[in-house]
């Protein structure tokens, strides 16, 4: 397989694919994918900081997951489950209960991100029988129109596509909104309950709440850290009205963060979970995870899928877990993490473009400012971007601006591999900033 079989079609993308899927950063040809790097139609070898957007957390085609989608292959290639049923989807529930927060053990699996969102919603409306949702603001839960209803990272998701079911948003803990001299732990709880009150008291009534929907660690929106206290004050408020909290771990899920999931991390256990991306190592798989007691509730013919649960995909998964276990990649995400945020702390003593660095395990923010007033700087990122990627690092962007450099290679990333990394960022700003000051 090389690019010269297919390289005269890149040139014509944008009339071969939609334009909404096509026009994304970079548009990089490659032809081959392994552990840390893509192996692009140019010949060139690309560190890759994406994991494909927090989707290879064990690395691109660790051998162990090929090996377990070959074998699967050879004995099923298609459920659907409920129909049929098959060894390793049972396998993959009950090695998944070991690890989800909490009594979280019960599984209803799906292909993506969004699909695990829109079980997520309708098993909370189901079971509280009420009507709206509570989401936060920045959040992305995905563009299918229910999970489009509780997104707001950016509001050209929702530009000529507004959702007709109406949700509520309260705002997200940001560091940056925390007055000068306050405590955040201290602060954004106190805030949240205002936020809140002021809510129930003149929008919704909290009887009509069936959910309140979060990404732990903001994701799409800017990769935000909120403070404990504050994750923890939302679980209160949920439990003191009778409203179901939803943990949006598309993103943050198996590892990424250094725990398994950033409930975890934030000690905080949500009544549903929505978990996708990390799950399969590439293969499309998600699922709505609560405890069985809530599950119960959800007859037979309330939701369904055809390909939810593919055995071949399952495989991959119980595949991902062993390797995620069997070589510590939680501690490693952590460890890896760690250097990293020391790393890029030193660099943003050197360079002014840098406003601000956050992180949690392998899931690092860096923000992109121009120095001469302090906005988010989304060109900026883009010239970074591009620059990087000629130097043979593939990095993403976030933010509601795209101000903020996306930093999530796979959690088998080495400390030489960071070092690289980080040596064709440093590069990249001192182009960027020796252009932006002529």
């Amino acid at each position: 397989m090389n690019g010269e079989n297919w390289g005269h079609l890149v040139g014509n993308i944008a009339n071969l694919l939609a334009p909404s899927m096509a026009k994304d950063h970079p548009n990089l040809p490659v032809v081959k994918a392994e552990g840390c790097y893509y192996y692009g139609a140019d010949g060139r070898e690309y560190l890759d900081f994406t994991s494909g957007i927090a989707v290879e957390n064990v690395g691109h085609r660790h051998p162990k997951v090929v090996q377990a989608i070959k074998d699967s292959a050879d004995h099923l290639v298609h459920g659907p489950s409920g129909v049929i049923i098959y060894e390793s989807i049972l396998r993959l529930a009950d090695e998944l209960g070991k690890i989800t927060p909490g009594n979280l053990d019960c599984f209803f699996f799906a292909n993506s991100g969004t699909e695990a969102i829109e079980g997520a919603i309708k098993l909370a409306k189901y079971v509280t029988k009420r009507p709206y949702a509570v989401s936060f603001t920045g959040c992305f839960h995905g563009r299918s129109m229910g999970a489009l209803s509780v997104s707001t990272s950016k509001s050209k998701y929702r530009k000529y596509q507004q959702p007709s079911w109406l949700t509520y948003q309260l705002p997200y803990a940001n560091g940056k909104d925390c007055p000068h001299g306050e405590d955040p732990e201290e602060y954004f709880p106190r805030k949240l309950e205002k936020d809140v009150e002021t809510l129930f008291n003149h929008q919704v009534d909290p009887e009509e709440v069936a959910c309140m929907i979060i990404e732990p660690v903001l994701g799409e929106g800017g990769y935000i850290i909120p403070p404990k206290q504050w994750m923890k004050k939302i679980r209160e408020i949920c439990d003191r009205h009778g409203i179901l909290l939803i943990f949006d771990e598309v993103q943050t899920g198996f590892g990424r963060t250094g725990d398994w999931f950033a409930a975890q991390a934030f000690e905080v256990v949500p009544d549903i979970m929505a978990i996708a991306k990390g799950i399969a190592a590439g293969l499309p798989l998600s699922a709505t995870v609560a405890s069985k007691e809530l599950m119960e509730k959800w007859p037979l013919g309330a939701h369904g899928t055809t390909f939810g649960g593919n055995p071949i995909a399952c495989s991959a998964a119980l595949a991902s877990l062993e390797v995620l276990k069997s070589e510590n990649l939680l501690e490693n995400a952590k460890n890896m993490g760690d250097y990293a945020l020391k790393k890029l702390n030193e660099l943003k003593t050197k360079h002014p473009a840098i406003g601000s660095v956050r992180g949690l395990g392998l899931m690092i923010g860096i923000e992109i400012i121009d120095p001469r007033t302090g906005n988010p700087d989304g060109n900026g990122v883009m010239d970074i971007l591009n620059s990087s990627l000629d130097r043979g690092v593939l990095f993403y962007l976030c933010g509601n601006s795209g101000e903020v450099i996306r930093m999530i290679p796979p959690l088998v990333v080495t400390k030489e591999q960071i070092d690289k990394g980080l040596e064709v960022l440093d590069e990249a700003l001192t182009e960027h900033e020796a252009v932006a000051a002529k």
